[in-house]
């Protein structure tokens, strides 16, 4: 994992969460041991706190864990746990003045199934046989969809320096949020993908990275060969050269396959 936190201070309410947890038998395994393991890195981008980053923190897996569905219905589970979180988050914060908010790009290995799961700007790409394949869609105000669902729940998007919502928030899904919460949903889209040996690694990162890396260079510089750590600092000090004017937090998650049992991938991340 690598950060570069920019010095500049956004009027917006939005953290960014990014999570890795590999998943066998009901079980949590680390990358190269049988212990837990989470990887996950938050990043204020407003004035609102990071109440909502660390409530995420304490209680997203933790949640989707104890879904009685986790293992039948993955999908599914990671859905309502998603929703069931930041409903959960609201209450917690009912008595208090905060407005904090988060996004969740999230990836999971149950067996050799990986769920991709995303709500905010953040973005999950995999390199297959060499190929940038992008594994979220963001979740922007001016995305057709996402514009027409704002709209029909009574709200409006403007441009304010970029599109927001009611003027104020880049971004259309979020945990929190409370004021916009009737348009600023934390309903996850959820990519099911069956691992073979053509995939390679996974980029998980924030906006900063994607607004001035595309997908195809990000994929190119974390194939180099080198260790994940390394491969994701570069991704972050390419975006921060290339003058990304946002926070910027990178994780790279590279799959290595075992012939004795194609359907348990190993994977090493940093």
């Amino acid at each position: 994992m690598a950060t570069i936190e920019d010095s500049k201070c956004h009027m917006e309410v939005s953290f960014q969460l990014v999570i890795y947890m590999h998943v066998t038998d009901g079980k949590r395994h680390a990358i190269s041991n049988s212990s837990y393991h989470v990887n996950l890195d938050r990043y204020k981008y407003g004035h609102g706190g990071s109440r909502a980053a660390e409530y995420l923190k304490e209680h997203l897996f933790e949640n989707l864990l104890k879904h009685p569905q986790f293992m039948t219905d993955t999908k599914l589970a990671i859905s309502e746990t998603y929703q069931q979180t930041d409903v959960d988050f609201l209450e917690s914060e009912r008595d208090t003045y905060r407005d904090d908010g988060s996004t969740a790009s999230t990836a999971i290995l149950v067996g050799n199934h990986l769920y991709v799961a995303n709500v905010g700007d953040s973005r999950t790409v995999i390199s297959k046989a060499g190929k940038a394949i992008p594994l979220s869609e963001d979740h922007k105000p001016n995305r057709c969809d996402e514009r027409k669902r704002i709209e029909n729940a009574g709200g409006v998007v403007m441009w304010a320096g970029t599109w927001r919502v009611g003027g104020v928030l880049a971004m259309s899904r979020a945990f929190g949020n409370r004021m916009l919460k009737q348009f600023v949903v934390a309903e996850p889209e959820i990519q099911d993908l069956e691992v073979d040996e053509g995939f390679e690694l996974l980029v998980l990162a924030s906006d900063g990275l994607w607004d001035v890396v595309p997908n195809e260079d990000a994929v190119a510089l974390a194939r180099t060969g080198e260790e994940p750590e390394i491969a994701a600092r570069k991704l972050t000090e390419t975006a921060f050269t290339r003058g990304s004017a946002d926070n910027i937090t990178c994780i790279v998650v590279r799959f290595h396959h075992v012939n004795e049992d194609p359907a348990e991938p190993e994977v090493e991340q940093e």
